[in-house]
Order: C-alpha cells, then structure tokens, then sequence
C-alpha cells in the first residue's frame, strides 16, 4: 500500500496528490472531476469522473432450439445474481412454448419486467431501485414466512392434513423471491462499495448474510419436503401410526424452537442465547434416533418409514442451519471495533 503525506493549501486546505499510474489509467488531466465516497470503515474511495446512477449492466444469452429448459433458468439466475439489470436472450431458430413459459416463470421469481419478447427475442429487466432496498426488512419477512412454514408443515403433520401441507408448499416460492433479490443485493455490494455504503454492509457482513439468507432458504425448502410427504402419504391413503406422530411433531416443534431462538440471538446480538441453540442441536441428534427406532418398530409399510425418513433428516437439518445461524452471532460479537 502507497503512503502518502497529507500537505497544506492555503490556511485552511488539506491535500493529498493523487498516484500517477492510476490518473494515467483513468485518462485524467487537470481540471477533470472525480468523485468521492466514505466507506464504513471511515476510508475514501474515489472514481475517475462524475459518480452519477449507475449504468444499467446488460448481457446477451444466445439460446439453442434444443437447449433444456434447466440449463436456461440456470444461467438467467446467474446473470441475475451478477448484477445483470438487463437480460436479452436470442434464439437461432425461435423458442419453443415450454422455453417461454420457464422464461416467463423465472422472470416472475426473480421480479424482472420482459421488456419486449416476440418467438427469436425475449428482453428481462429489473426496475428496482437497489440502493434504496432495505436487507435486514427483506431478511426479516423471508424469516416469517419460513418460520411460520415449519409451524403449519408440523401442525399438519400431527393432524395429518394434507390441505394445510399444500398451504406450507405454496409458501416455498415466496422464500425464494427474497432469497434471489438479497442474494444479488449481497453479491453486488461486496464489490461495490458506494452501494455497500447506501446499503450500510461492510465486506464480512456480506459473508454472514449470505450465510444467513441461504439457510432461511433452506429451512423454507425443509417444511416444503415435510408438507410434500404429507400430500403424498394422504394421496396413497396411509398414516403414520399415533406414537410415532407424536414423537416427530414433538422433535420438530424442538427444532422450530432452536430456529426462532438462532435468529433472536443474530437480532438482539445475544452470544449467551446463541451458544444455547449450538448446545441443544445434541438434543434433536437424540430425539433423531428414538424417531429412527420407533419408525422401524411401530411401522410395517415401506412408503411409511421411507417419509419418516425423510420428515427425520429434515428435522435434523432444521436444528443444523439454526447451530449455523448461532454461530454467525457469536462471530460476529467477537469482530474488533472499526
């Protein structure tokens, strides 16, 4: 790193020169204009010329005729997450009709507006105003709505209520419109200080919400599993015997607890609550093997046990993204003051 002294102008101007190589690289001269910004960490970044809004960043897909429709989602969301504001993409022949309703359905995922679309040319852009995007909101309503999803999705497995479970299912999408738009909020800030700096985000809170948001999102895709192989279970007309219910929907509440408790310990900054939910993720790992037990002993159908199994691991992996949500609190509380 460069030193450089700070020298006098006139009685009251400070001033520091700026480096040779950098104004050679900018094509800067005397007279010119830069802008300025202060980071969080108190230092100035400058840009060559005037700092107005950002340029809208564009790129072109080229699509096969015979492209999966996986593979198109896939780098839409990759341009997205990018920081792309304006996604064409072009077909060498024309898209088919199942091309064009996974475009359709991305694009509303991902809240992009299509611009313009005829069968060779579909245009997606997003109109949001990032800078002005508040994280710990959108982060706290993808929350909620996780939160309460792991709720109804052990509510409707002790009834065994399939139509509260296609509640909880419907739910999922909503998660993973939050998670994309924070993810690529996050992405974009991290090399972006003047948007890190209107976003109040330093470089490692970048790391821990992007931890954060993806086990949100993860906990979400865990009740939408458990309220799939609930559908599933009352669409083949079998239960789960009463004991072994119980059991589970007891486990799961358990789980549900260490959550809400991971995510009051990352809001309220408590490191004594968050290493209570690191320690009690031991308890889930007990429950998990009295729930493994009692499936091969109180049930005899295959279907059965294969959803116990799967409705266990999600209760596990419930308990697990908590731990990891306590620890990003109790990392961030031992983080030397800027």
């Amino acid at each position: 790193m460069e030193q450089r002294k700070i020298m006098s102008l006139g009685r009251s101007s400070l001033v520091v020169s700026l480096p040779k190589n950098w104004v050679q690289m900018n094509r800067l001269k005397q007279g010119d204009l830069v802008s300025i910004t202060v980071g969080r960490d108190r230092s100035l970044i400058i840009y060559p010329g005037q700092k107005g809004c950002e340029e809208m960043a564009k790129i072109t897909l080229e699509v096969e005729s015979d492209e999966d429709i996986s593979a198109i989602v896939r780098n839409i969301i990759a341009c997205y997450l990018n920081g792309y504001s304006h996604i064409k993409l072009v077909s060498k022949t024309f898209f088919s009709v199942q091309q064009q309703k996974a475009i359709r359905k991305i694009a509303q995922m991902l809240y992009l507006r299509i611009l313009e679309a005829d069968t060779r040319e579909i245009q997606l852009v997003t109109l949001m105003d990032e800078s002005k995007a508040s994280i710990d909101t959108s982060i706290n309503r993808a929350y909620k709505i996780s939160s309460s999803m792991v709720r109804d999705a052990f509510e409707a497995l002790k009834r065994q209520d399939a139509s509260m479970a296609r509640s909880v299912y419907s739910l999922d999408d909503e998660v993973d419109h939050f998670s994309f738009f924070l993810l690529r909020l996050i992405r974009k800030a991290a090399v972006n200080p003047s948007l890190a700096n209107q976003l109040n985000l330093d470089i490692v809170d970048c790391l821990d919400y992007q931890t954060l948001v993806h086990r949100i999102e993860q906990v979400a895709d865990q009740a939408s599993s458990i309220a799939q192989h609930i559908i599933m279970l009352e669409g083949r007309r079998k239960k789960i015997s009463d004991v072994l219910l119980s059991k589970m929907a007891s486990a799961g509440l358990e789980a549900l607890d260490l959550y809400e408790k991971a995510f009051n310990s990352l809001l309220t900054k408590d490191v004594k609550l968050a290493v209570e939910v690191v320690e009690h993720k031991i308890k889930i790992e007990k429950l998990d093997m009295e729930l493994a037990s009692l499936a091969f002993t109180e049930e005899k159908d295959t279907e059965i046990i294969c959803a116990c199994c799967s409705i266990r691991d999600s209760i596990k992996r419930i308990a697990d993204y908590s731990a990891d949500i306590a620890e990003i609190t109790i990392n961030g509380c031992f983080r030397p003051a800027q």
